[in-house]
């Protein structure tokens, strides 16, 4: 086959544009992740494990993040917050540390890890210090039921787990989730926090309009008491699995914004001096019949 010189400058014009083409598509997957902290933390909360965070998962590992989710053990705040402390020794730099609801209150605690740029809370609980997770609930209205246990723990009711926490998600998986719940140490609910790393942290919160387990109304003051950058989505407690893209967003927003802020050599004010969310303290339940320490976090993570 005879080349011309015509020939093989088409054929070298046509190869160029495919390199392009494929060093564009290989920065676009990092371009994210390149642009702010790369380091992702998950952590999950009551009723539920690290699974729901899969999707989230999915889309951050895509836009080129490090993405780790930590299986806390639900037992203790101490030992929830030694599982979170492990994983972010295990960064290579600043990360930034999301938690859902009773997860929430887990990273509030571990949130003083030097290694925390940011903290982004997912339909959660905030708490201040001497507050703690279940006394945020608001006492007025109605309550998540639980079941205590023996020994301590308790379970979301499973008649209740589909159309109370987990009314966002496919009606098969709620089903799963429910019958593979993990309970929480009710003390774990109950612990007054020690550190709100948020007073020293910038945070973000994602807020979800219909959640029938942390009013929205009690999530939004939770977020403005932090001073933190608030975005709303629809659905309810299990938003987040709901609409993953919206939360990866909102993940991938702080690790840009952390970073920038950290260029700067300054972190946004807290809202420390806002009073605090209408609610109660400690809701202690002993084991026994069904009671509500206000938590919630099913099947996916809180």
């Amino acid at each position: 086959m005879r080349i011309t010189m015509k020939t093989a400058a088409a054929v070298g014009t046509t190869l160029s544009f495919l390199a392009i083409g494929t060093l564009g598509a290989s920065a676009q997957a990092t371009t994210n992740a390149d642009t702010g902290i790369k380091n992702i933390v998950l952590v999950h909360g009551a009723w539920a494990d690290g699974s729901g965070w899969r999707d989230v998962y999915e889309i951050l590992k895509k836009d080129g993040y490090s993405v780790s989710v930590v299986s806390n053990p639900l037992s203790s705040m101490k030992e929830d917050v030694a599982a979170v402390d492990r994983v972010l020794d295990r960064q290579d730099g600043p990360a930034i540390l999301a938690g859902h609801s009773y997860g929430g209150a887990i990273i509030t605690e571990a949130g003083d890890n030097p290694k925390v740029a940011g903290l982004v809370y997912v339909e959660a609980f905030a708490p201040d210090v001497g507050e703690s997770a279940f006394g945020l609930i608001p006492k007025g209205g109605p309550q998540p039921p639980i079941e205590p246990s023996k020994d301590g723990y308790a379970f979301f009711a499973k008649p209740a787990y589909a159309s109370t926490f987990a009314n966002s998600i496919d009606p098969k998986l709620a089903e799963f989730m429910a019958d593979s719940q993990v309970p929480i140490s009710i003390e774990a609910g109950n612990t007054p926090l020690t550190i709100a790393a948020w007073k020293d942290k910038p945070s973000w919160y994602q807020i979800s309009d219909a959640d029938k387990v942390i009013p929205p109304a009690a999530q939004r003051q939770m977020a403005e008491r932090a001073n933190a950058k608030i975005t709303e989505v629809p659905g309810g407690h299990l938003a987040f699995m709901a609409h993953p893209q919206e939360t990866a967003m909102l993940i991938e927003r702080a690790a840009k914004e952390a970073a920038a802020a950290g260029a700067m050599g300054a972190a946004p004010a807290s809202g420390a001096t806002n009073p605090a969310p209408a609610g109660g303290t400690a809701n202690p339940a002993a084991p026994g019949a069904a009671t509500s320490p206000a938590e919630s976090g099913a099947g996916a993570s809180k």
